[in-house]
């Protein structure tokens, strides 16, 4: 069953916000703070969140740190833990508390089906085709073909980059074990990995990952919005 609006706990620490419009729509849910050392996209939504941030139709759900644990030691996994994005899609009754929260997380959204699941990540690779992984200034997807808001959030992002260093690209990259993946597979929805790039410094940073958060839910139907 969908949540009802407002602040639920998918563990003690893990808080979901869940806003609701008047207008019907479709659900969009975004999350941040999977790996511990990627910041950005953390911060970016707490702003978000701080600034009152809510759906104009559908349902927005917001989850603005995934590992907490791994958040405080600002590491990509917790001390001595496992990777919870190569945990899905979890095991309820797992002795690693990565396994598990992977579970509630499968059930959350498969309570939900949101129409969009975006990640927030960031990579300390700059992206190059050539190089393999490199993922910074890519919106990363597993499904082929290409979902078609995928290159239109591509487009409308470097239409407003300050300069060549911050151009996006899509990049194809599925990965099996991964929050996106699994999610996309267990409910046939749009599933983003959004990567922003560590050479910038932190608020550029924290500033790309808002402005991908709301072109993506302007995309979507969720959240008008307009770089004007």
């Amino acid at each position: 069953m969908p949540l009802s609006e407002g602040t639920h706990f998918i563990t003690p620490t893990v808080a979901v916000h869940v806003m609701e419009a008047s207008e019907p729509g479709p659900t969009a849910l975004i999350q941040a703070g999977i790996h511990g050392d990627e910041i950005a996209g953390v911060h970016a939504l707490e702003e978000l969140l701080e600034a009152g941030v809510r759906p104009t139709r559908g349902r927005l759900i917001v989850i603005p740190t995934m590992n907490r644990a791994a958040y405080r030691a600002r590491q990509r996994a917790a001390p001595g833990g496992l990777d919870l994005n190569r945990c899905f899609p979890g095991d309820a009754s797992a002795d690693e508390p990565e396994r598990r929260l992977a579970r509630r997380f499968m059930d959350l959204v498969e309570d939900e089906r949101p129409a969009l699941m975006a990640t927030l990540h960031e990579s300390h690779k700059r992206y190059d085709p050539n190089v393999t992984p490199s993922f910074g200034q890519t919106l990363v997807y597993g499904v082929d073909p290409m979902p078609e808001i995928l290159g239109r959030a591509v487009d409308r992002l470097n239409g407003g980059r300050r300069s060549d260093d911050e151009a996006w690209a899509p990049q194809y990259y599925p990965v099996s074990t991964s929050s996106t993946e699994v999610i996309v597979d267990a409910i046939g929805c749009v599933g983003i990995c959004v990567e922003t790039w560590m050479g910038f410094d932190e608020r550029r940073r924290i500033e790309m990952q808002n402005e991908v958060v709301r072109i993506l839910l302007d995309e979507v139907g969720v959240l008008p919005w307009s770089e004007t």
